[in-house]
């Protein structure tokens, strides 16, 4: 199975901004059975009430015009309630989505999840953490259990600047216990620049073996695609 893991600028509010560069990447991507794009990115991760409530929307609502397999973090309407989602589309239809269960003081505008749903691509059975999730040993191992060999995982990175240099390492560090725990490969995608002059996001994006290797990855502070055939 060949997976690639998109490291993006971050996208504010453009959801049809947004959309294209899923088009222009999966386009670029050709062959690549899964491609993985960063927490919230269709509509930009600002998890205020009104930047929730403005963009939110249902996940089978999302129109892709894309081969193979996608995972897109996505901010998800489902009636009165709003959840921090990554929906999961193949050949642009769209098959499911995963919602977050570990939410951030920051994130009270959302709903925890509280499901573990598996798909799969390429031959391969698959599952799905988000960023905050991936601090807790529960979230792997609940996809690890339905006999999954691959995490997918989006974040979303764009810190004040301090603090984005003092996580650089740590990100990886902390999906290498999960790894180590659960055998699983894990892909990550993250956002890179800067919002304003205050924030800035370093990644990583890359894709990790079961022995906490990084077999690919995209450069910290730079935008691209970084692609591994996993077994």
């Amino acid at each position: 199975m060949l997976i690639g893991v998109c490291q993006t600028p971050e996208i504010l509010g453009d959801v049809a901004a947004a959309r294209d560069l899923v088009h222009d990447v999966a386009r670029q991507a050709a062959g690549v059975d899964l491609l993985v794009f960063p927490e919230c990115f269709l509509q930009g991760y600002q998890p205020t009430p009104e930047h929730v409530r403005r963009h939110a929307m249902r996940c089978a609502d999302v129109r892709l015009d894309v081969p193979g397999t996608v995972v897109l973090g996505m901010i998800e309407r489902d009636g009165d309630r709003f959840y921090n989602s990554a929906a999961v589309f193949a050949g642009g239809c769209y098959l499911g989505a995963y919602r977050k269960t570990f939410l951030t003081r920051g994130e009270r505008v959302f709903t925890a999840g509280g499901a573990y749903p598996v798909f799969r691509a390429g031959g391969t059975t698959f599952g799905v953490n988000i960023c905050f999730d991936g601090r807790y040993p529960h979230a792997a191992a609940a996809i690890a259990r339905q006999g999954a060999t691959l995490l997918a995982f989006p974040a979303q990175n764009m810190m004040r600047r301090e603090k984005a240099y003092e996580w650089q390492e740590k990100h990886n560090a902390l999906r290498r216990r999960r790894v180590a725990e659960t055998g699983l490969w894990l892909a990550s995608a993250d956002v890179t620049g800067e919002r304003g002059t205050t924030h800035l996001g370093l990644g990583p994006t890359c894709v990790m073996n079961p022995a906490g290797q990084i077999v690919a990855e995209v450069p910290p502070g730079t935008v691209g695609v970084a692609t591994a055939e996993i077994h």
